[in-house]
């Protein structure tokens, strides 16, 4: 495990080999993303780079999400000035530099997927004016992509619509359970083919964390720091160590506790669906504690199409989406009801207090209330792992589900 002096000294080493820098572009996670310890390691750039006088952009990758307030920023990254960090538009802000082709696609998805994908980034991203651009973040399992993080921060975090929705759909039409986890996936040889193809003249750095987080403390096991493929590679290997959890046979009942400060929607919180789908037995139950989700999408138009047509499963999803031209407009939605929905293999329960449990039960979850459920399951006593409780009740605890994937060792055998 590194410690910050540690930390320091890697960054420091790697930049050191950048020579005649005027201007640099940092493109870290939000504060979704706030147990990557990516918020240290941007304000060491920052203030390496500050000390020497070059100016400094930062552009966090939204992806969809919304903006960071100046509280997050704070609390992130520290003492960097809220006025260094530019705001990422997914629909408004992108520019199409490629296209990768509906061959390569149909190819990779075994003739699941047949459409050909605009690459659009950041305007910024282009501005010949930046000498360096670095991309940080963490490298965990991720239901779209198999294992998130390096060009996808670049192709997801700070893309446009056409990416994400194509890049999204393909996942959840090849199958979540195929790819998380795992390198090579098929939406991963779609970035990495936009990647080889158009970004081989930005001079692109990667930093790459393998984290932690027991009890809400940040531990760093790994950095990985470079300009090719061979960061990632090295930092999957470790993450696949780190942030994979097997249990013996499937869960009976899976609580998954949301912190109200990074999750305040379905569309983050349903991580805690993604992520436990591969350990939770037939006919076993998940219950989300929820204090903080008011909201399904995060965006408005998101948010109204989650409402409509809620998470109903996977082949009535794609049905849907034949059917209607919203849905697919909007393919990053299709994909998210299909991601959130367990297919009536387990029950999902969300626990709730600032959302009314009306709107839960609207979308084809159960509902339940907050302040009344977590006295049985109190996220404060409870430990991570299997607990058993007064009534004798065994629950598998999981505090924050961002950093892991569990998965039934039974049935991953099979």
């Amino acid at each position: 495990m590194l410690n910050k002096k540690e930390i320091i000294s890697k960054i420091e080493e790697a930049l050191n080999n950048e020579k005649e820098v005027k201007k640099v572009l940092v493109i870290p996670p939000d504060f979704t993303r706030f147990f990557s310890n990516s918020g240290l390691i941007t304000n060491i750039i920052y203030h390496y780079f500050e000390d020497k006088g070059v100016e400094v952009v930062i552009l966090p990758a939204l992806g969809t999400h919304v903006p960071m307030t100046e509280e997050q920023v704070k609390e992130m990254y520290l003492d960097i000035p809220f006025d260094k960090f530019k705001v990422h538009n997914w629909r408004s802000d992108v520019v199409k530099i490629g296209e990768v082709p509906a061959s390569f696609v149909k190819e990779v998805t075994d003739d699941l997927w047949d459409q050909s994908i605009d690459v659009e980034v950041n305007k910024l991203f282009t501005d010949p004016s930046f000498d360096l651009i670095i991309s940080v973040g963490q490298v965990v399992p991720h239901e779209v992509i198999g294992m998130a993080n390096h060009s996808k921060n670049i192709f997801v975090g700070i893309g446009g619509s056409q990416m994400i929705n194509q890049s999204h759909i393909v996942g959840a039409v090849y199958g979540m359970e195929r790819m998380m986890g795992r390198d090579f996936t098929p939406v991963r040889k779609i970035f990495d083919y936009a990647m080889e193809h158009y970004l081989k003249n930005i001079n692109l750095l990667f930093m790459l964390t393998v984290c932690t987080a027991p009890d809400s403390v940040i531990q760093t096991h790994g950095l990985f720091i470079g300009k090719g493929r061979k960061c990632l590679e090295d930092a999957v290997k470790l993450a696949q160590e780190k942030n994979i959890d097997f249990v013996d046979t499937g869960i009976k009942k899976c609580v998954v506790y949301l912190d109200p400060k990074e999750f305040k929607s379905t569309w983050l919180g349903n991580k805690a669906i993604y992520r436990t789908r591969m350990a939770i037995a037939d006919g076993g139950e998940l219950v989300v504690l929820a204090p903080g989700v008011e909201k399904f999408g995060e965006d408005q138009e998101n948010d109204r199409l989650i409402r409509k047509y809620g998470y109903c499963g996977r082949l009535k999803t794609l049905e849907l989406l034949k059917e209607n031209q919203d849905l697919r407009d909007n393919m990053g939605v299709a994909a998210h009801l299909i991601h959130g929905s367990s297919d009536g293999r387990f029950s999902v329960t969300y626990a709730v207090d600032k959302i009314s449990e009306k709107e839960i039960d609207s979308v084809h979850f159960k509902s339940a209330s907050y302040s009344e459920i977590s006295k049985i399951y109190d996220p404060k006593k409870l430990k991570y792992g299997y607990n058993k409780l007064e009534n004798g009740e065994k629950i598998f605890f999981i505090p924050n589900p961002a950093l892991g994937l569990w998965i039934n060792r039974e049935k991953f055998k099979d």
